[in-house]
């Protein structure tokens, strides 16, 4: 498998590859530094997006073995997303080293030309991604619930990383501040309610007093591992492809609704680890209509097997 995946996307398996240098490096920066940005150790962030980075390349890599008859979307988005991810992790590291923050700084015009660099670096490769979601739609999958699972999962991968440019916009604070004349240093954040830096969720960081946009970002961008990985699992347990393709039609808009739930949440300032009356309603609807659509969809397969077993 990692030879096709080499011969597919080189250029995706070699920076996955500098991703898990990266993330050793970090984690001996976690082992060795003590220093503290925004309330998380330095090198977490470099841990946490080297990680990320290095499971989507792979992701993709294995998408484009799918997609045989599209070697010239592969081959430039191949590269457009190895470059830019390489970029975007270049500046987490060095700002981490330099210890300060990579994201929302415009502290210094070093840092804010970093910080627009990056931010464009992201733009880039998350447009470029909807080529690659026109193609899966384009494309026909003999697995049509494999099929299906791709589809969805790019097309919320692209929205959740959209969701990422919500933060970039200054807060009603930061713009009070610059309008009584204060020098602006920091331009968005991710906590909703309050400073970043505050307590968070151990590992992740994700604000455990108030609202954070950090959460359905990071459910959107994995729907591509998600979903796919329900539909795999599904045919492991031995469901048949009829059904299959009728439960990613039900999985696929629910994981849609669960991160647009996280997200109405974070915009109200509610912390994932405390939801609110309303986050708490709309997620036993959510639920409940998940439920109920995956028993219909999955009854037929019922039906076929008591029928099989009574022949």
């Amino acid at each position: 498998m990692v030879k096709r995946l080499w011969r597919t996307s080189p250029e995706l398996i070699a920076t996955a590859a500098l991703m898990a240098v990266v993330l050793a490096g970090a984690l001996a920066g976690l082992a060795i530094d003590s220093r503290v940005i925004t309330g998380a150790p330095a090198w977490l962030k470099p841990v946490k997006f080297a990680i990320s980075i290095a499971i989507y390349t792979v992701t993709l890599a294995w998408i484009f073995t799918l997609l045989p008859e599209w070697p010239r979307m592969r081959r430039i988005i191949g590269w457009i997303t190895a470059l830019t991810m390489v970029l975007e992790m270049t500046v987490i590291a060095t700002q981490a080293w330099r210890g300060t923050t990579s994201h929302f700084n415009v502290g210094t015009p070093l840092d804010a030309v970093l910080f627009v660099i990056m931010g464009g670096a992201i733009v880039l490769q998350t447009l470029s991604t909807i080529v690659v979601a026109v193609a899966l739609w384009r494309h026909h999958f003999e697995d049509q619930a494999l099929g299906r699972a791709l589809r969805f999962g790019m097309s919320i991968t692209i929205a959740g990383a959209l969701v990422g440019g919500l933060m970039t916009r200054p807060t009603a604070a930061q713009l009070e501040a610059a309008r009584a004349g204060e020098r602006m240093t920091v331009s968005g954040a991710h906590t909703v309610g309050a400073p970043d830096g505050g307590p968070g969720v151990p590992g992740t960081g994700w604000s455990t007093e108030h609202g954070d946009v950090r959460v359905p970002h990071f459910i959107g961008l994995h729907a591509l591992q998600v979903l796919p990985l329900v539909a795999l699992l599904f045919a492991r347990a031995g469901i048949g492809r009829a059904p299959r393709a009728r439960v990613m039609l039900v999985a696929g808009p629910s994981y849609a609704a669960f991160g647009a739930i996280l997200l109405l949440q974070a915009f109200r300032g509610v912390p994932l680890v405390a939801p609110d009356e309303a986050t708490l309603a709309q997620l036993a609807v959510w639920a409940l209509a998940t439920a109920i659509g995956a028993g219909v969809a999955l009854r037929s397969h019922d039906a076929t097997s008591r029928q099989t077993v009574t022949i």
